[in-house]
């Protein structure tokens, strides 16, 4: 159960200006639907687009970082793609950058435009630069800026993805690597996978939901919990102190790429498979798309129990959403599964609340149907299953025959 005294924070989000995100992304919507769910704070997203900045900027600074529309706080935040050649390979690297005022935000903007890079054609620019260059320059810029290598498991833009990263921070990051506090789990990771990399032991594993609009089942699928604070800065140093309480994230498997395969072949395999395949799809021959499962066993370097002393709560959680949808048997969207979902907000004050605090005997005053009882509390658990989601495909959950026989 979650104390008042807390505050969920989403700080990987984007604006209606990043490619593939909803038109109708704005502040009023972020608000309404953050509250919805659960969160205390959010990052602004997309920090670098002229006309989102121009946006940014009407909000109401509290003079410590925080920036509110109403009575919501934002902190300025923004990912940035890097691409670039290194090794003799191409390099794709998501960076989610935590800013921390406008003023830096703005000498920021000026160090880009020097180097007559663009800024205006999309929320997330593509810069040719290395991790270890761009953490440089920005780290001299203001070193309240914080770095964090976003979803790093992704096969094409993750620092540690199959396709086109690299086997160490040290490695992406060189002289820079220190000053990287901490890593962003994605939705086909958590922290107990993270452990099994020596290196990031020493590091804070945060999650936060890269949400590409504003909705529920996206916004706060993914968040880090920290104690109530109202400043840029004790907010960083909470991430940097490895102080913070946890994070919320999902079943790995419900991450479009924990699994290998290929989408369009119809075909998913998990890491032993894959081994016995040689990594070839046994439908059209070619290389599989290979996942988060089997990367994070490629590059492991502690046991496979391993937990650091520093190891932080975290809880595994489906959107409440994807719950009410596997109960109906209808889809996720549905006017039925909208329906059921109102009905309980307004009972119950915001989805968090529903998925972490409200208790049986809660649920069975206000006449909730039982077996939706049983499965959020199941999802409370973390034991919901889900059938793996694999190159761009989200995972699917499920109902076991063992789960059917208790109802």
């Amino acid at each position: 159960m979650l104390d008042k005294d807390l505050m969920i924070a989403d700080l990987h989000i984007h604006s209606r200006f990043s490619r593939a995100c909803s038109r109708n992304i704005d502040f009023e919507n972020l608000v309404k639907w953050a509250k919805i769910k659960g969160l205390n704070l959010l990052g602004t997203g997309d920090f670098t687009h002229p006309v989102w900045f121009e946006e940014i900027k009407k909000l109401k600074e509290n003079g410590k970082g925080f920036y509110y529309h109403d009575d919501f706080p934002f902190i300025i935040t923004g990912e940035i793609s890097l691409m670039y050649s290194q090794d003799g390979k191409s390099r794709k690297v998501h960076l989610n950058l935590l800013i921390p005022n406008i003023e830096i935000a703005e000498k920021i903007h000026e160090y880009l435009d020097k180097k007559g890079l663009r800024r205006d054609y999309d929320g997330r620019p593509i810069f040719g630069m290395s991790c270890e260059e761009f953490t440089k320059d920005l780290i001299e810029i203001s070193k309240e800026i914080e770095v964090i290598p976003a979803h790093i498991w992704t096969p094409w833009f993750g620092v540690f993805g199959s396709k086109s990263g690299f086997d160490s921070l040290k490695q992406a990051f060189g002289e820079q690597a220190d000053k990287i506090h901490a890593i962003e789990t994605g939705i086909s990771s958590d922290p107990k996978m993270n452990y099994k990399i020596k290196e990031l032991n020493n590091k804070s594993i945060v999650s936060f939901s890269d949400a590409h609009s504003f909705w529920p089942f996206r916004l706060g699928r993914e968040a880090t919990i920290f104690k109530k604070i109202d400043s840029y800065i004790e907010l960083v140093n909470q991430i940097r102190d490895n102080s913070f309480i946890g994070t919320i994230e999902v079943e790995p498997a419900y991450g479009k790429y924990h699994y290998d395969g290929h989408r369009n072949c119809n075909f998913s395999c998990d890491p032993n498979k894959t081994k016995e395949l040689n990594g070839v799809c046994p439908v059209c021959n070619k290389p599989l798309t290979i996942g988060v499962d089997y990367r994070v066993e490629e590059i492991a370097t502690n046991p496979k129990d391993f937990e650091p002393e520093n190891k932080k709560l975290f809880y595994t959680l489906l959107p409440l959403h994807e719950i009410i949808s596997l109960w109906l048997g209808a889809g996720m969207q549905s006017k039925k599964v909208w329906e059921v979902y109102n009905g309980l907000i307004k009972l119950f004050r915001d989805e968090f609340n529903i998925l972490l605090n409200v208790s049986r005997e809660k649920f069975l005053e206000e006449n909730v149907d039982g077996k939706l009882i049983a499965f959020i509390l199941k999802n409370r658990k973390g034991n919901i299953k889900v059938k793996p989601g694999y190159d761009g495909e989200y995972g699917v959950a499920q109902i076991e025959e063992e789960q059917e026989k208790l109802f």
